[in-house]
């Protein structure tokens, strides 16, 4: 990581100065304020972590909670979540205290003996197929705490306002400050005393019972599925051989999905409770957690589990359920949407193929980049409409995964002709549940793929895959998209042509393009991030010898950033240079991605006219 830019820094480089609102944050709700975050789960935190990048905006969270979450029933976190943790400066830390999927095992009926299972395959864990961030089991509060203190580290120094719950809004949409929100104080000396607070933008991240849904009208389409399933979290002995791996079980007693968790000794089971009857009334969700571990015997015979301790339990029927959109333009008006809906609130499915929380961060950070940029007056409203165009369609692509997945899950012996379908299925899809799948359509923040043969490994709106290069300034090879933060800047990836020649006028010509769109008294990379990579070994290009442009001057004290300049590499660890990796035009090719990592634009190196084009569409002129 960079820093000292600023001054010298002896303290933890991650708490970066306050600044803007950040420095001087009212302790209680101002009557007043940017953005309203409502609710602290996975797609919030992430929203306000990256709102705290964007001091100048005045942002609050509520939560009703009195504090943070103890226990959250999510814990998946798949390769893409990981890739995002890393933008956040915490994949790290996090991986270290997780559990890591290597492998999943599949375990049926004996066919001499179907009373009992057997292991049917062992399957290596997709992750490492896919890209170099691994497959993580890890409690949801320890996420949450994660992006707590990121957001309080940031220069917004944004904290959730703990034992607030909303209370219902109203859209006035002539005013400056257009949402009037109520809300109740849940928790403290203040219980019970109702305010009003007025925001440019609501977003609910309230989960799938939302309030925020409700009072915008939007609905949930789609119906829960005959089927229950209980869930616990258990400390257990046991002579289940696979205790410590992630296993899908088949049995004449029902199914289990089996995940161990984080430290070594808990794990979670998924427990088939069967159909549930038309006339149930939710009745089986009172099944005693006594009947769930009873089941779980009868499933994995002839094993056995001895539950020592119950850290949390629930049981669940399957629900599949997109809402019908996820802001608050019903009308087609076409006007500004001014209140969003986030993870849970707009889409539910089963927690078995691990990807609510995923899926959710993702809204997050989709959204939160394009609220800074309209905010700050980088770039049009009309930007706020692509959230739900882009969102909602991955959403639907989830139910669609979830359900199949879900149905293989809960088939009966009798009903599976190839024991080895399950496994087949769990690998073939590997990219869609890593969170790989998802691809963003043309919009003014996704340009077209007329140049998508210059640079056929990274796609147009899919998220920017890294790979290794050798950074000039010090030798060392390092992941090109690892370099980058989720601090609301775009990333310009300039690779160079055989010579360098093109890629040194290329930067001549497109500073003054960049500058256009770039505060005069700020920093000239804090809106675009550009980087150089040249064909040649490392040792034969001079850092202090490229144009201006790669050598940006930075901070207050105008110091040279050195991280700018890189060699295609291979370095010691590859055999093939990011060139060969990912497909690139030899002749040059320049990607533009955006602040959530996805690919926005693949552009030619011998001219500046179709950057400028691109960039005229998706910002403002900076004043």
């Amino acid at each position: 990581m960079q820093f000292h830019h600023h001054g010298y820094v002896s303290g933890d480089p991650r708490v970066v100065d306050a600044a803007g609102i950040g420095a001087a944050r009212p302790a209680d709700l101002p009557d007043e304020v940017d953005v309203l975050i409502v609710g602290s789960g996975p797609a919030g935190m992430l929203l306000a972590a990256q709102m705290s990048q964007y001091p100048e905006i005045s942002t609050r969270i509520i939560e009703r909670r009195e504090g943070r979450l103890k226990l959250g029933q999510a814990d998946g976190i798949q390769p893409r979540s990981v890739e995002t943790f890393q933008a956040f400066g915490f994949a790290e830390r996090i991986v270290a205290e997780a559990y890591n999927i290597g492998w999943m095992n599949f375990w049926s009926p004996d066919p001499e003996n179907p009373a009992e299972i057997i292991r049917t395959a062992r399957t290596a864990d997709y992750a490492y197929d896919i890209c170099e961030f691994p497959h993580l089991i890890v409690n949801q509060a320890r996420v949450l705490d994660y992006f707590a203190e990121a957001a309080a580290a940031g220069p917004g120094r944004i904290v959730p306002d703990y034992g607030v719950e909303f209370a219902g809004l109203t859209v006035h949409h002539d005013r400056e400050y257009p949402v009037e929100v109520g809300v109740r104080f849940s928790a403290g000396d203040r219980a019970g005393e109702e305010r009003t607070i007025r925001a440019k933008y609501v977003v609910g991240c309230d989960g799938a019972r939302s309030g925020v849904r409700q009072a915008i009208g939007r609905t949930h389409v789609g119906a829960s599925a005959a089927h229950a399933w209980g869930v616990m979290d258990v400390l257990v002995n046991t002579d289940f051989p696979d205790w410590r791996t992630k296993c899908a079980i088949n049995s004449e007693a029902g199914n289990i999905l089996h995940i161990p968790r984080e430290g070594g000794y808990l794990s979670r089971m998924y427990i088939d409770l069967g159909e549930v009857a038309a006339d149930d009334d939710h009745r089986v969700r009172q099944t005693p957690i006594e009947e769930i571990i009873r089941k779980a015997n009868a499933i994995l015979h002839p094993y056995s589990i001895d539950v020592k301790e119950v850290a949390w339990h629930s049981v669940y029927e399957v629900g599949h359920r997109v809402t019908d959109g996820f802001d608050d333009v019903i009308d087609g008006s076409g006007r500004t949407p001014r209140v969003f809906l986030t993870g849970d609130a707009c889409h539910t499915h089963s927690a078995k193929a691990g990807q609510g929380m995923n899926v959710s961060m993702q809204d997050g950070f989709n959204l939160g980049w394009k609220l800074g940029s309209v905010l700050s007056g980088r770039a049009p409203e009309s930007l706020l409409a692509t959230y739900s165009a882009e969102r909602r369609p991955v959403a639907q692509q989830l139910i669609d995964f979830d359900r199949e997945w879900s149905s293989l899950m809960a088939r009966k012996p009798s009903e599976i002709t190839d024991p080895g379908d399950l496994a087949t299925y769990y690998l073939a899809t590997a990219e869609f549940p890593s969170g790989f799948m998802t691809q963003y359509t043309a919009s003014m923040v996704t340009g077209s793929d007329a140049y998508q043969a210059l640079a056929v490994g990274f796609p147009i709106g899919k998220r920017f895959k890294s790979a290794e290069v050798v950074r000039v300034g010090d030798g060392n090879a390092i992941h090109l998209g690892h370099h980058a933060r989720a601090d609301g800047r775009w990333r310009v990836y300039a690779f160079g042509d055989r010579t360098g020649a093109t890629l040194d006028a290329w930067a001549v010509e497109a500073a003054p393009v960049f500058a256009r769109f770039t505060p005069s008294d700020a920093d000239v990379d804090a809106v675009f991030d550009v980087k150089a990579v040249y064909q040649q070994p490392y040792e034969e290009v001079e850092v202090t010898s490229t144009p201006d442009l790669f050598q940006p001057k930075t901070g207050p004290l105008g110091l040279t950033d050195w991280e700018k300049v890189y060699a295609a590499g291979p370095s010691k660890w590859t055999e093939t240079d990011i060139f060969a990796a990912r497909e690139l035009s030899r002749d040059g090719v320049v990607v533009v991605v955006r602040p959530d990592q996805y690919v926005a634009a693949v552009l030619p190196l011998d001219g500046v006219g179709e950057l400028a084009a691109f960039l005229d569409g998706a910002f403002l002129p900076a004043s």
